[in-house]
């Protein structure tokens, strides 16, 4: 998979400290086929980006969860061939869901750094907004790991923090919606199995409703769009 130029501007140094590994793991990963090959630069440097980041940051996100490295590996080879960085983020906080919220407390500094950019007083403030940190009172700042590499991204979405905020209530209550109808269809399905079969299940069943989640939407998203754009506008 090919990374686009412009977002090539990290060495594997700083690859590696951005997302919080050793530049061992990173090439660890490259080995197995879970990183795409960084972009050759001058003096045959190789230069990673955003969707390498990301693909860390989910890689990450799915052995804390309790994937083996072949599961991972499976996980990884059946997303898009395409997929971006913000994808990749999306994947991320989907399946961070299925573990309690991971919140840190941090200085300002460390913010930026996890972030990767400075952040503005109105950048704080729309991500509160989006809960995905909190001010303390001394200054520092109560953020929530698993959300900060999206809300971050959704600071550059071209829409009023007013939309944004709503578009994120309005996933929250059909995902809730489908997650309790889920969890009743599942329920009934191993109504007379042992515990230990339901909790098993239940584990195989974490990585296949992420994608099939996630799928199911962004070809239904999709559909909308096309809908939206191809309509002929209506005559008032």
């Amino acid at each position: 998979m090919t990374i686009e130029t412009e977002e090539t501007d990290l060495t594997v140094d700083e690859l590696a400290a951005r997302a919080g590994v050793t530049v061992r793991t990173v090439r660890f990963y490259s080995t197995r086929g879970l990183l795409p090959p960084p972009v050759i630069g001058p003096r045959r440097v190789g230069r990673y980006g955003r969707r390498h980041l990301a693909r860390l940051a989910l890689i990450e996100e799915l052995q804390r969860q309790g994937m083996t490295l072949a599961a991972i590996e499976r996980y990884l080879g059946g997303l898009p061939p395409d997929v971006d960085a913000h994808g990749l983020d999306l994947h991320r906080a989907v399946v961070a869901s299925w573990a309690p919220a991971d919140v840190e407390t941090v200085t300002g500094q460390e913010l930026e750094r996890r972030a990767g950019r400075p952040l503005s007083e109105e950048d704080i403030g729309q991500l509160t907004a989006m809960d995905v940190l909190e001010k303390t009172g001394d200054g520092s700042y109560r953020v929530d790991s698993t959300l900060l590499a999206l809300g971050v991204r959704l600071l550059d979405v071209p829409l009023s923090p007013e939309v944004i905020l709503a578009a994120r209530t309005t996933l929250i209550e059909h995902s809730r919606a489908a997650a309790h109808e889920l969890s009743r269809l599942l329920r009934d399905a191993v109504a007379e199995r042992d515990a230990r079969d339901v909790k098993s299940l239940t584990a195989h069943m974490h990585p296949l409703v992420v994608q099939a989640l996630l799928t199911t939407f962004q070809r239904s998203l999709r559909d909308e769009l096309r809908q939206w754009l191809t309509e002929p506008p209506t005559q008032e």
